[in-house]
């Protein structure tokens, strides 16, 4: 329910401190530059002035203007109720992006009195218009910053603004509640709820439960079923599994088990997903029973859901880690011939999670076995590897022989970019000095940057051999913009700033002309 208007609308016009100049926002046709001229403009009733100009908005002009209206505590105030204005106009609407983008902007985890601030500022001179869409962006703000306490006022100042709180309003205060572990506060909101004639649905409660859930309060969160069936609103597969989760983790598998076969019995809405069931196999795993898990695999198929490529990890990871390798095998070949899961991705996550759980040799055989039958790892699966023979095998040479075997099969873009750097500072420190030339080349042509951590060992080792033209090749693929010698000192270190002198005449020509 909108509230009349306050004040008049001031005059559009804006005279600069120079009085050779006079111009209107008429003349003005760019979106943020009408929109900033109107909030450096203090009007207590902005939104008023801000709706006559009727230009497009977007999010990067939403940012740009928010971004400009940072100088001053009044700009900001003005900057965030142009963000609130912003956000229920017709045309256009805040993503989760421009919410955290509007916290990072006026700071607003560090200055929740902003919050107050804005709210109080509608009440200056004549009353503004502000309503209940305006008032859940601000309780949206007060979500992405974690501001709880200012969350619950904002929620009962609407009141004084003749804004009446609706269902979701009060779930976004009830959802910082539980998430800040303040259960009691949160229950006592949701019993208000039932006072002014609105009812919880089930945002409030899976809220609820996964709250009661984190505290381990899971008889708690159990007991909310109850409350919610007695209202006629029946718990669907979300509240189950946030229910199923929170009993695993506290350490009740059983009953985790049995929650699952009331899943199962319902059927409809309450059906289990993949993700429940992924969920239930990771928590037998990590308490070392991978072999009942498995029996969830069945259970799972058995009920016509398929597992995916995570189930399938979890559950290698799970047998792995238990030194099960030949069950771990024979998952991944039944997931295979059952076709639900492509072989490429089943071998994958073989390989890594074997890297993982340091049977190195193991995975090194299952990754080579693949190159040979012309099943490409994925990039995942391809970093672990070469990471693992730089850094732990001390292997570099090796991983920089299998980097180009991948190269040749075409499918060395899936690579982790610091893998590149990675092999450039093992082939260097151990004098592989060729095929750190073919290495700089190759990663020339890819425009793959060497990583800020290994330039200045790299540029070292190379100087010391003077390798003086593998330098210069390697300082021109790295900084792919002409730049000064104090960025050049920033990015090398002060050793090479230095001695610049003693560097080829060809890494000259890359900086500006600075001494």
């Amino acid at each position: 329910m909108s509230i009349p208007f306050i004040s008049r609308f001031i005059s559009s016009s804006i005279r600069s401190k120079t009085p050779k100049f006079h111009f209107t926002t008429a003349s003005i046709t760019n979106p943020v530059e009408q929109y900033c001229i109107h909030l450096e403009k203090n009007d207590p009733n902005i939104e008023k002035t801000l709706t006559r100009i009727g230009s497009k908005l977007d999010p990067s002009c939403v940012k740009e203007v928010i971004t400009r209206s940072t100088s001053t505590n009044q700009s900001v105030i003005s900057g965030i109720r142009f963000f609130i204005w912003a956000g229920i106009q017709r045309e256009y609407k805040h993503s989760s992006y421009m919410y955290n983008i509007a916290c990072k902007v006026f700071k607003i985890k560090k200055n929740g009195y902003l919050i107050r601030d804005v709210i109080e500022s509608y009440g200056l001179g004549d009353k503004c218009v502000v309503d209940v869409k305006s008032f859940k962006i601000v309780l949206n703000l007060c979500k992405e910053g974690g501001l709880v306490d200012e969350g619950m006022w904002v929620l009962k100042k609407m009141n004084e603004f003749g804004c009446r709180p609706d269902t979701v309003a009060y779930n976004v205060v009830i959802r910082l509640l539980c998430e800040t572990g303040r259960m009691d506060d949160a229950v006592s909101l949701m019993e208000e709820m039932g006072l002014v004639d609105l009812y919880p649905d089930m945002v409030t409660f899976v809220s609820m439960v996964k709250g009661f859930c984190d505290l381990g309060r899971v008889d708690d969160a159990s007991r909310l079923f109850k409350v919610v069936n007695r209202q006629g609103c029946t718990p669907n597969v979300v509240a189950y599994s946030v229910l199923l989760d929170g009993v695993c983790r506290d350490g009740k598998l059983e009953k985790g088990l049995n929650l699952l076969q009331e899943m199962e019995n319902e059927g409809g809405v309450c059906a289990p997903t993949v993700v429940t069931y992924t969920t239930m196999i990771r928590h037998f795993c990590d308490k070392g029973r991978s072999m009942e898990a498995l029996t969830i695999l069945d259970r799972m198929e058995g009920c016509g859901c398929a597992p995916n490529r995570v189930t399938i990890s979890t559950l290698i990871n799970g047998l792995c880690q238990e030194d099960r390798i030949e069950e771990a095998y024979k998952v991944v070949d039944r997931m295979v011939a059952k076709g639900g899961v492509s072989k490429r991705e089943c071998y994958s996550s073989l390989v890594v999670t074997l890297l993982r759980v340091n049977k190195f040799v193991e995975g090194e055989k299952v990754f080579r076995r693949m190159l040979v039958s012309d099943l490409k790892p994925d990039g995942v699966a391809c970093s672990e590897l070469l990471k693992r023979l730089c850094l732990k095998e001390k292997r570099v040479r090796d991983a920089f022989v299998l980097y180009n075997e991948i190269e040749k099969l075409g499918f060395a873009t899936s690579i982790d970019s610091e893998i590149y750097s990675i092999m450039m500072d093992g082939l260097c420190f151990d004098n592989h000095l060729l095929e750190a030339s073919k290495l700089a080349k190759l990663m020339g042509q890819k425009s793959v940057q060497l990583k800020a951590p290994y330039v200045h060992n790299v540029v070292k080792y190379l100087k010391n051999h003077g390798e003086m033209e593998l330098v210069s090749h390697i300082c021109k693929s790295t900084l792919a913009r002409p730049c000064s010698f104090s960025d050049f000192k920033s990015k090398f270190g002060r050793i090479l700033y230095q001695r610049h002198e003693s560097l080829d005449c060809d890494i000259l020509p890359i900086f500006g002309n600075e001494t």
